[in-house]
């Protein structure tokens, strides 16, 4: 026992080394948490800080996994699985300490554990920093998705990069957002574990060679590289209800030398550690601006540097148990979530004919049906491309296989559809150039589609356009291939963890079997008529919304009031022209333009919250976010609004702020132009936590208001097919000047009402809506989306009404579970099923 044991806790009472490392007793959990202070740590009561609290309690925590992840592992192997692999740029984790604790079933054996020692298992949560490895909703998909496995005991693993810094901290400063670095690793990771012994090379550059086998044949060698390594880190993934916990390993960037002893010796110490420095860049930085052509070879980098040394481990793993590859399908899936792993399918052809010197026609049947792509865009310009000129320079045997591969599946489209050049032009996976308009590039998605056995869409209508519209070609040639798979969220932390008194109630009304089968909260539609269960319902609603309030004052340091009783009307994600921040800012200014023209007026107050990054080159983005806070500061500091309508811009969203923001908001704003949002998963998730929502009928909205029906959801705008009737004579001026609310909202901002220190500021913004176009048809829908928020104002009225639609929004979300999703991928693309690991018996 160690000696802070001794100091807190009863010495009398003794613990088994094994009790001490792995019991689930809030006894075993403070021992654990002690001798982690003490031994791991070396502090003692008096010199303990916060962080050195938090990372004991995230090792106790992390010990009551090891044992079962390396069971999980055995098991596999014992099994036979097949197992699948998924491959992202992007694992937006947040935090790691509260969902373990949740998945372990630990919440209320930890919180008496730090009780009896004084302190509270939530204030030590707040420590942690985000694992902010993701910009958005594909990260944070991701994250959702490994959580699933893991509790659908899935043999699963996440690949990605470990990137030093993640997505920036923001900070808005007069208005503007100034990005910051994110250091998330300053302190260490608890949760990860490094393994020295799993550390691959990854080559670049270099040439192509030519050589006889002897047997007649010519194989390819790639020579004269650049070398880097890639050094394994990995982090348990714990399933819930489950003893399986699966792994998600990053990939770092070492320098194959640490320094050149040459100009060491010369005593030229920069060039020395040159080589080591630029290495490591790789995986130094999420996402690299690539707005320079350093920037897109380092991109191009950082893709092939984690696909190279995940497939090698793949085929490690693989050769374990086999001597040849006649099985690898049956035993390897990968998932490639999006294009940015997309080269996998050409180092895939290469290990196989380069190295494995499998025959071309064996190497691409294995490839094809080893190989899924996930699609998350509706918008062709979003599809990636990489130049012939950059891909061939940095991976040249690569651009080789691409072209044999394009050689070989265009030869069988014209053996098809003969005397189609223009089918041939559009689905070629090389793009031709147009001198002074487009280099001759890759067209990666085009590589993803030819080279897997199935093409999936993350919504019902995302994966409708993508078959009518941006890959028609394709779903023409290849019926079978495309599917949607409607993403989700993962109920553990999007409920559980995020929201534990709203939990808790729905576990002590229906039982807790909704933590794995979501569709259980349809128990609570009969409780939505029950007056004592809507009373419980808004008082906790109540609580999230006073959560949110205590964020803002405090952020504003007390200069700023919110009216509880408000209306929390929340927009918070990625700031993108597309998902229309801009339209919820003109509503602003309307509803502000009402108050003032008419002091009297009786008005429904209404507390807007908008919270979102912008990619730091975005610059109509940034502009936004600065127009939404000279909004925000107008109607703030007037004194005839200040008490019916608030406008806050919450700076440096991440997943750990959005865990805050969900359980308080009550209107969810998913107003993307319709036919743009792929799928989103913040609809879920404020749904789950019984906001109701007000969108357009796009993404995963569609399906959301069928789910909960069209009484508890607020639709409004033009569909895909009205949008696409009406762009071809589309006029924004008309909507402008025959709206007079509107044209005196757009005058104020474009006469410098909001900046008045700089008068155009926002001229950019009125040349987008005005000559620009207005390509996201803002001005089109903005009357459709006066009048339904007006709807909402008068739903909201009726307390009583508007809770019993909270719960119904919230009772028919089991559709929109991670575990469903993950479920269909396991039975339609991965054919994998579940290996259950019993720790009793350690057996399979």
């Amino acid at each position: 026992m160690s000696q802070l044991a001794k100091q807190f806790t009863d010495s009398s009472t003794e613990l088994s080394a094994y009790e001490s490392y792995h019991g689930l007793t809030a006894q075993a959990i403070q021992r654990s948490f002690l001798d982690h202070l003490e031994f791991t740590l070396a502090k003692d009561r008096f010199s303990m800080t916060e962080l050195d609290q938090y990372l004991a309690l995230a090792h106790a925590i992390r010990d009551r996994m090891i044992e079962r992840w390396l069971r999980t592992q055995d098991a596999y192997y014992r099994a036979d699985a097949k197992r699948v692999y998924y491959l992202s740029m992007e694992f937006l984790m947040g935090r790691t300490l509260g969902n373990a604790i949740i998945n372990l079933n630990l919440r209320d054996e930890c919180q008496k554990a730090l009780a009896e020692l004084g302190y509270a298992l939530e204030a030590i949560q707040e420590i942690e920093p985000d694992a902010g490895l993701g910009n958005g909703g594909l990260g944070r998909l991701a994250a959702c998705f490994l959580d699933s496995m893991a509790t659908l005991a899935l043999p699963g693993y996440g690949y990605g990069i470990r990137y030093e810094y993640g997505i920036f901290n923001q900070q808005i400063k007069n208005g503007e957002q100034i990005e910051q670095p994110d250091n998330w690793l300053r302190y260490g990771n608890p949760w990860e574990i490094v393994r020295p012994e799993v550390i691959y090379p990854v080559h670049y550059y270099g040439e192509v060679v030519e050589y006889p086998n002897g047997k007649g044949k010519i194989f390819h060698k790639w020579v004269k590289t650049e070398k880097i390594l890639a050094l394994a880190y990995d982090t348990p993934i714990p399933g819930y209800g489950v003893q399986n916990v699966n792994t998600l390993r990053l990939w770092s960037s070492k320098a194959s030398r640490e320094f050149d002893f040459h100009h060491f010796n010369e005593g030229d110490y920069i060039s020395a550690v040159r080589m080591k420095t630029e290495s490591e860049t790789i995986s130094k930085v999420l996402y690299p601006n690539d707005s320079r052509h350093s920037g897109k070879e380092l991109r191009l980098k950082q893709e092939y540097f984690f696909v190279s040394a995940t497939l090698q481990d793949i085929f490690r793993r693989y050769k374990k148990t086999r001597n040849t590859f006649d099985e690898f399908s049956d035993k390897v899936s990968i998932q490639l979530n999006d294009t940015h792993p997309a080269i996998a399918i050409a180092e895939l052809m290469r290990i196989f004919v380069d190295i494995e010197e499998l025959p071309w026609d064996k190497a691409w049947e294995l490839t094809r049906a080893t190989v899924a792509y996930t699609n998350h865009t509706v918008l062709p310009e979003a599809l990636e491309k990489w130049t012939v000129e950059l891909l061939g320079k940095v991976l040249p045997r690569h651009l080789e296989i691409i072209y044999e591969i394009n050689h070989k599946f265009l030869r069988e489209v014209r053996m098809k559809y003969p005397n189609n050049e223009s089918l041939v032009e559009r689905v070629s996976i090389i793009e031709e150039p147009v001198p002074g308009i487009r280099p001759k590039s890759v067209r990666m998605a085009n590589l993803a589609i030819v080279g897997s056995h199935r093409v999936n869409g993350v919504a019902a209508l995302h994966t409708e356009i993508i078959k009518r519209e941006l890959f028609r070609d394709f779903a023409t040639m290849f019926p079978g291939k495309f599917e949607n798979k409607t993403n989700g969220i993962t109920q553990r932390r999007w409920l559980a963890s995020c929201n534990p008194d709203l939990a808790s109630l729905i576990t002590k009304a229906i039982g807790d079997k909704w933590m794995t089968d979501l569709y259980q909260l349809e128990k609570l539609l009969p409780l939505a008529e029950d007056a004592g269960f809507r009373q419980e319902w808004q008082k906790i609603k109540q609580a999230g919304k006073n959560l949110i309030i205590n964020i803002i004052e405090k952020g504003w340091k007390g200069k700023i009031k919110i009216d509880q009783s408000s209306i929390f009307d929340c927009q918070v994600k990625r700031i993108h022209e597309y998902k229309r921040q801009l339209l919820n800012v003109l509503h602003a200014i309307t509803l502000y333009n009402r108050i003032r023209h008419q002091p009297q007026l009786d008005v429904v107050p209404r507390t807007i919250i908008f919270s979102g990054k912008a990619a730091p080159g975005y610059r109509q983005a940034k502009l936004i976010i600065q127009l939404i806070n000279a909004v925000a500061d107008v109607i703030n500091n007037d004194v005839s609004t200040r008490d019916r309508l608030r406008v806050i811009f919450l700076p440096n969203y991440r997943v750990s702020l959005a865990e805050k923001i969900m359980p308080g908001a009550e209107l969810s704003e998913q107003i993307s132009t319709a036919g743009m949002e792929a799928s989103g998963t913040g609809n879920m998730k404020f749904a789950l936590n019984g906001a109701l929502t007000i969108g357009t009928l796009d993404g995963a909205n569609i399906e959301i208001a069928e789910e909960v029906g069209s009484e508890n959801i607020f639709i409004f705008g033009l569909t895909v097919e009205e949008i696409a009737a009406l762009k071809p004579h589309y006029s924004s001026w008309d909507y402008f000047h025959n709206d007079p609310e509107l044209n005196e909202v757009l005058n104020m901002i474009g006469g410098g009402y909001f900046s008045p220190l700089n008068k155009e500021l926002f001229h950019p913004i009125l040349f987008s809506l005005l000559e620009g176009g207005d390509q996201y048809m803002v001005l089109a829908d903005y009357r459709s989306y006066i009048e339904c928020q007006e709807q909402v104002s008068q739903a909201y009225l009726d307390q009583d009404q508007w809770t019993r639609k909270s719960i119904l929004n919230a009772a028919k979300m089991g559709k929109f579970s991670s575990d469903r999703t993950i479920q269909e991928y396991a039975k339609s693309i991965w054919n994998v099923s579940p290996v259950t690991v019993n720790m009793a018996t350690c057996e399979v």
